[in-house]
């Protein structure tokens, strides 16, 4: 038997991003329903990361810290005429392997990555390299600060510039109202790949009527600040990836799976 066999998995990534934690779950045998948390859409304003690039012999380094940031430089470069050669003096510095494969793609040479696909093993990675250095931050509207804060502790001078924003999709209202409905299974677990994940997931129970989290549910963290967020709406996660990618969050919960045998359908 598979070790997702039987288990109903519902997933919270953007519709563009979660195919491949679909397909990873469904090799495992899960039964996998998506219902987007969030929606990547640009900035209020493309202005200061325009004029960011426009600049970019201003700065020593360029840090990024997701794909959608990788997405958005892409769409920029192409929107402005600039290819990565305008890039090419920086150093560059991705928070996780896959930002890495999509800066890759559009042709800058990452030169950090962190041993953890967190902030704070990120500043780890750049803290004894940025002092006296002009740091361009490539980001989400909306995230914690530890990054640039830290950075700046450092000693470097840290230029922060929105790339995208987050937002709740109006559709999965209904798609969450639907699943949770008396006649439906639920899920066995939802899976949460960022702290929006969940802050927009428990904004979707509240506008479908859904007036708390189901007891046997499972909350599947892909990393400790994924779960600090959870803890923070009292949720206590009960899968927690050891290595904060996809394959890592798979991996954790097959093995929860696996320690809860009992409770397969």
């Amino acid at each position: 038997m598979k070790p997702l066999a039987g288990r109903r998995i519902l997933i919270t990534r953007a519709r563009h991003q979660a195919q491949s934690l679909a397909t990873a779950l469904e090799e495992q045998g899960a039964a996998v329903l998506a219902i987007p948390a969030i929606e990547i859409i640009p900035p209020d304003s493309y202005e200061a990361l325009d004029a960011a690039l426009r600049n970019a012999g201003n700065y020593q380094w360029l840090v990024v810290t997701s794909v959608n940031g990788a997405d958005a430089l892409a769409q920029r470069f192409q929107t402005l005429r600039m290819t990565s050669d305008a890039l090419a003096p920086l150093k560059i510095a991705a928070i996780g392997p896959a930002t890495a494969r999509g800066l890759g793609e559009i042709g800058l040479h990452v030169d950090e990555i962190p041993k953890q696909s967190i902030a704070e093993s990120l500043v780890e990675s750049l803290r004894d390299k940025v002092a006296g250095r002009n740091v361009l931050l490539v980001r989400a509207k909306v995230a914690r600060d530890v990054l640039p804060d830290q950075l700046r502790k450092a000693g470097a001078t840290v230029d922060v510039v929105d790339a995208y924003q987050t937002v709740v999709p109006a559709a999965s209202v209904e798609a969450l109202r639907l699943a949770f409905a008396a006649s439906n299974r639920l899920p066995d677990a939802v899976t949460f790949t960022s702290s929006s994940t969940v802050t927009n997931f428990f904004q979707l129970l509240h506008e479908a009527d859904i007036a708390a989290w189901p007891p046997a549910m499972a909350a599947a963290s892909i990393g400790p600040i994924t779960s600090q967020t959870l803890r923070h709406h009292g949720i206590e996660p009960a899968v927690e990836a050891a290595e904060y990618t996809i394959p890592g969050l798979v991996a954790a919960l097959c093995r929860w799976s696996a320690e809860h045998e009992s409770q397969r359908e």
